[in-house]
C-alpha cells in the first residue's frame, strides 16, 4: 500500500522530535545559578513598553543582584535601564515621561532604599527622596508633583543613653511578645510604618511630611484619581501579638493633614485600589471570622466612600483572592504587584484567583459580584498592572518555564503573547518532563489533587525509586509553577509525587480550615492515599520510596515516620518536633487559637499528642535534618536539634545540615551556593538510601 503525504509529513515530524529530545539534556542543580527572574512587571500608562525587575545569581558574591528593564509592547529585546545591584520596584509617572524605583544602599550594615527616578528621554538617574529610616513603597500623585511614600520613624524614648558610657549600650530591651522576624532578626523597639507626602520640587534632600501619627504601623499608601486625598492602611491595635488583626483603611487630605477613617476591618488588609471615579475603594482581607479560623480564605472587598459600607464581592465565589503558589522560582528581592485593578468604567475588578493548584486572573463585576475567568489554564500569574487603555502586562509562570511577561488587549478573550522570556535559550536545551495531575479519594471520600514528575525517558514498565514532596503553609499548595527542586529530583531518575493534603489553599474555606486544631492528622491520611493512588499504577518500585518537606512540610516528615516504615529515607527541612518548644521561641504569636485552643500550660495533653517528638520511638527511618542557624520561624531548637537528639540516642541513623547565615527562606532565597548545596544534601541522602550509593560524609 503506498505511504500518503500526510503520512510522510508525520514520521518526519516524529524522527525531528526524536532527535530534538536527543539533544536536549536533563536540568542539574547548579542550573539554578544561571536562571535569570523577572518580577514586577510595570506597563507604561499609555501601554507602549512595560519595565520590570531583573535578578541574577552573583555567582562570585554569593547573592543576587537586581537591575531595571525594559521591553516594547510590540516587539523587541528586553534591554537594562539601571545597573544598580539593589533597584527593584519600577513605577511609572502619569505622564509615562519618568520612571522611579528603589535604589538600596548598605547603611551601618541596612539596607535602606531611597526612591530615584530616571528620565526616560535620556540621562542619568537623579534621586528623589532622603528619608532616614529608608524607603519601603511608594506612589506618584495624578499630577507628577508629589510623592506617598511608605517610611519608618522609630520613637527616641525607647533608646537608652548614659553620658558616662564611652559609647551607647548594645544591651535588647525587650517588651513586645513578637521581638524577632525570620529574615530579618531583632526588631528594634518603637519602629513604626508611616506615610510621608514628598514635594517633588525638594526632590534628593526631602523627608516628607509626615501624615498624622497613624496607629500602631501605617502602610502601603495610594492617590486617589483626582490627587485630592490618600488612602493607606493602619493596624489599630498598639501591642497585636496576641490578638486577632484589626485594620483601618484611612483616607487623609495631604495638605491639611487630617485623617478619617473608612473602614475598620476585622482582619488582615492589603492592595488598596480606588475605582476610576473615586467613589470608591477596592482591597484584598482575610477576614478574622468567629469563632478564630486556622485559615481565613482572602476575598475582594469595596467600601463605598459616601456611606462607608463595605462589600464583600466575593463572599459567594469560594476560592483565593490574591493567591499564589508554593513553588522555589520566586524572584529573590523582586516582589511584584498583585494589586487589583478597576476597569475604566468601573464596572468590573480584576484580580487574581487561585484554583485547584492554579492562578489565574478574574473579572468580578463590582455591582453584581459576577466572577468570570480572564485567563485560563496551568499557570500562575504571580503579578499584573494595567495601562489607561486596559491592556494587560502580567508575570505568568507554568511548570515548565520560570516567570515570563506576558501582555493582553482589554478584550477579555484575547490570547496572552509572551514579550520577555529571559530563559528561553537555557529552557531549550533541557529535557523537562511534564507533571501529571490526578486526584483521588481519600479515606473519607473527600477529593485530593496530586502531580507526578516521571524521569527523562521514562518507561513504563520499569520500576523507579520515589519521592513523596509535602508543602509547607500548612496553608498553601503546589500547583501549575515551575519548582527547580523537583525538576532535578526527576533529572537524577526519582518519580516526584506532590499533592496537595487538607488545609492547602485554592480549593475553599473549609477544605483548608478543616485541620485546625488538628494538625497533623488527616492531612498524613491524605497524603498516604496520594501515595497510594501513584503506587497502584505499577511504576514505582515500594522498596525505595522516600518523603521531603520544609516548615509545616517538615513537620509533616517528622509526623510521617512515626506512622508508617514504608518510608526507607526521609529529608525533614526547616521543621517543627515539639510544638511547645516551637510555640515559645517562633517569631510569631498567632497560633493560639488558630492553631491550638490554649497555650501549652493550659494545652499540654493535646502539645503533647500533635508533636512528633512524643512518638519518636517508632522512627526507624534513615533522616537527614536540614536547617538555617538563622531560623526563627522555625528555629531549630524546636525542630531540627531535638529530631537529631532523639534519633542519635535511638541509633536511628541520621545526619544534621545546618546552612550558616540561613533563615526559613533558604530554599527560595537563600544564597545561590548555599541553595545548590541544599539541593545536593537531599538528594545525596536519597542516593545513599534509596540507590545504595556511598556518601561517607553521612557516616557517623
Amino acid at each position: 500500500m503506498p505511504i500518503r503525504p500526510v503520512t510522510v509529513l508525520a514520521l518526519l515530524l516524529v524522527v525531528v522530535g526524536v532527535a530534538d529530545a536527543q539533544q536536549r539534556r536533563p536540568i542539574t542543580e547548579t542550573d539554578l545559578l544561571d536562571f535569570v527572574w523577572i518580577a514586577d512587571p510595570q506597563i507604561a500608562p499609555d501601554g507602549s513598553r512595560v519595565a520590570f525587575v531583573r535578578v541574577v545569581a552573583d555567582r562570585e558574591r554569593n547573592t543576587y543582584s537586581s537591575s531595571i528593564w525594559i521591553v516594547p509592547i510590540e516587539g523587541g529585546a528586553p534591554r537594562a535601564l539601571t545597573t544598580g545591584v539593589r533597584d527593584t520596584t519600577p513605577r511609572w509617572s502619569p505622564d509615562g515621561r519618568t520612571l522611579g524605583f528603589l535604589r538600596a544602599a548598605e547603611t551601618a550594615g541596612r539596607a535602606m532604599p531611597q526612591v530615584f527616578a530616571l528620565d526616560m528621554t535620556g540621562g542619568e538617574s537623579a534621586r528623589l527622596t532622603a528619608m532616614p529610616e529608608g524607603v519601603s513603597s511608594f506612589s506618584w500623585s495624578p499630577d507628577g508633583k508629589r510623592l506617598a511614600v511608605g517610611s519608618y520613624v522609630t520613637d527616641p524614648t525607647t533608646s537608652v543613653t548614659d553620658p558616662g558610657r564611652p559609647k551607647p549600650s548594645d544591651a535588647r530591651i525587650v517588651t513586645r511578645a513578637t521581638f524577632r522576624a525570620d529574615g530579618a532578626g531583632f526588631l528594634e523597639r518603637g519602629r513604626r510604618g508611616r506615610v510621608f507626602v514628598v514635594n517633588l520640587a525638594e526632590a534628593g534632600s526631602s523627608t516628607g511630611r509626615l501624615l498624622g501619627q497613624g496607629r500602631f504601623n501605617d502602610r502601603e499608601p495610594v492617590w486617589s484619581p483626582d490627587g485630592s486625598r490618600l488612602y493607606f492602611i493602619a493596624q489599630t491595635v498598639v501591642e497585636p501579638d496576641h490578638v486577632s488583626p484589626r485594620t483601618a483603611l484611612v483616607e487623609a487630605d495631604p495638605v491639611a493633614g487630617t485623617l478619617t477613617d473608612l473602614a475598620t476591618v476585622e482582619g488582615a488588609v492589603s492592595q488598596l485600589s480606588p475605582s476610576p471615579d473615586g467613589s470608591r475603594v477596592a482591597f484584598i482581607a482575610s477576614l478574622s471570622g468567629r469563632p478564630i479560623r486556622s485559615y481565613s480564605q482572602a476575598d475582594l472587598f469595596v467600601v463605598d466612600r459616601a456611606s462607608r459600607t463595605v462589600t464583600n464581592l466575593t463572599e459567594r465565589y469560594d476560592y483565593d483572592i490574591g493567591d499564589g503558589l508554593a513553588g522555589d522560582q520566586r524572584a529573590p528581592r523582586g516582589g511584584s504587584s498583585a494589586r487589583p485593578v478597576w476597569t475604566a468604567d468601573g464596572g468590573s475588578l480584576l484580580t487574581i484567583s487561585g484554583v485547584h493548584g492554579t492562578a489565574n486572573l478574574v473579572r468580578v463585576d463590582s455591582r453584581t459580584a459576577a466572577v468570570s475567568p480572564l485567563t485560563t489554564g496551568d499557570r500562575e500569574v504571580q503579578g499584573f498592572t494595567s495601562a489607561r487603555d486596559g491592556t494587560l502586562a502580567l508575570l505568568s509562570a507554568s511548570p515548565d518555564q520560570l516567570p515570563v511577561v506576558q501582555v493582553s488587549s482589554p478584550v477579555p478573550t484575547a490570547p496572552l503573547r509572551t514579550i520577555a522570556d529571559l530563559n528561553s535559550t537555557l529552557f531549550a536545551i533541557l529535557d523537562l518532563p511534564q507533571p501529571e495531575a490526578f486526584w483521588v479519594r481519600s479515606f473519607d471520600g473527600t477529593r485530593v489533587q496530586g502531580w507526578i514528575l516521571k524521569p527523562p525517558g521514562f518507561v513504563p514498565s520499569n520500576k523507579y525509586p520515589a519521592i513523596l514532596q509535602i508543602h509547607g503553609g500548612p496553608h498553601s499548595a503546589y500547583g501549575a509553577t515551575f519548582t527547580h527542586e523537583f525538576s532535578w529530583m526527576a533529572a537524577r531518575g526519582y518519580v516526584v509525587i506532590y499533592t496537595n493534603p487538607r488545609g492547602s489553599t485554592t480549593y475553599g474555606q473549609q477544605f483548608g480550615n478543616i485541620i485546625q486544631h488538628h494538625y497533623p492528622g488527616d492531612d498524613y491520611r491524605d497524603l498516604m492515599a496520594a501515595l497510594d493512588e501513584v503506587v497502584g499504577r505499577g511504576y514505582v518500585d515500594t522498596t525505595r520510596v522516600g518523603v521531603t518537606g520544609g516548615s509545616g512540610g517538615g513537620l509533616l516528615t517528622n509526623w510521617v515516620l512515626t506512622r508508617t516504615t514504608r518510608f526507607k529515607a526521609a529529608v525533614s527541612q526547616r521543621s517543627i518536633a515539639d510544638w511547645a518548644a516551637w510555640w515559645y521561641s517562633a517569631d510569631f504569636t498567632l497560633f493560639t487559637p488558630r492553631w491550638f485552643a490554649g497555650p501549652p500550660w493550659r494545652e499540654a495533653r493535646d502539645f503533647t499528642r500533635r508533636s512528633p517528638i512524643t512518638d519518636v520511638d517508632r522512627i526507624t527511618t534513615p533522616l537527614m535534618l536540614v536547617d538555617g542557624d538563622e531560623d526563627h520561624r522555625t528555629p531549630p531548637a524546636a525542630g531540627g536539634e531535638v529530631m537529631f537528639r532523639a534519633l542519635k540516642l535511638r541509633k536511628v541513623p541520621v545526619v544534621m545540615v545546618r546552612f550558616p547565615e540561613e533563615g526559613h527562606e533558604l530554599s527560595r532565597s537563600g544564597a545561590p551556593w548555599r541553595r545548590v548545596d541544599r539541593l545536593r544534601h537531599i538528594v545525596a541522602w536519597f542516593d545513599t538510601w534509596l540507590l545504595g550509593k556511598s556518601h561517607p560524609e553521612y557516616e557517623s
